[in-house]
């Protein structure tokens, strides 16, 4: 018991610290609507299931100890994001050279979009694979099942994401009114842009 509730207070202090998920989650929130928002937080966490099956399971030990492997998905994974820093960077422009139009309900072509998004910026990113490697095996009790108790961690992890992330979405769609004044709504996909360039370019050259 003592060890699941330093688990829980260890995940979700690495719930709540922002990283690509919310920089993700803020951007097509802003940008596509609450829907969106929503939608990338349910990919966000489908990308860490399979990545904590995938450890359970052992595969994420093939990337753990082949070099060319992690390289290779480290790579794509930045890549990723870099293109979609990129995009946030470019409407942000694009939308202060134009009229700017209010923030519309997502569309279901938007919200496949945006779900993509969330599950591919976790599946391309090796650092998940490691963390849940590395990091839930401390609190698998030993002769118990590894695959039923991993998983059961990485559903509490993921449960907490998800409730964060959709209370976050929660309160940029309670903030409307504020955030879709064009000024604002462009500072924020400039800035959300820019961190995602700056995750990405971190990724590619940052050692195991």
């Amino acid at each position: 018991m003592n060890d699941l509730l330093v688990f829980t207070g260890i995940a979700a202090i690495l719930t709540i610290t922002p990283g690509a998920d919310t920089a993700l989650v803020t951007k097509n929130a802003i940008s596509r609507g609450r829907s969106a928002g929503f939608a990338t937080t349910f990919g966000i966490a489908l990308g860490c299931l399979v990545h904590s099956v995938a450890s359970a399971l052992g595969l994420s030990a093939i990337l753990a100890q082949s070099a060319d492997a992690y390289q290779l998905v480290k790579m794509v994974g930045a890549v990723y994001l870099i293109y979609i820093g990129i995009q946030s960077l470019w409407g942000a422009w694009r939308s202060g050279s134009s009229p700017s139009a209010p923030v519309a309900a997502a569309s279901p072509a938007s919200t496949r979009r945006s779900f993509t998004e969330g599950l591919f910026t976790n599946l391309l990113n090796p650092k998940v694979a490691l963390f849940y490697l590395t990091f839930l095996p401390q609190f698998v009790k030993p002769g118990a099942n590894v695959l039923q108790q991993s998983v059961l961690l990485a559903c509490i992890h993921i449960a907490m994401g998800l409730a964060w992330l959709s209370l976050y979405t929660v309160f940029l769609g309670r903030m409307k009114h504020v955030l879709s004044r064009s000024r604002v709504k462009r500072n924020l996909e400039a800035v959300t842009g820019a961190m995602l360039l700056a995750l990405g370019t971190r990724l590619a050259f940052e050692k195991r």
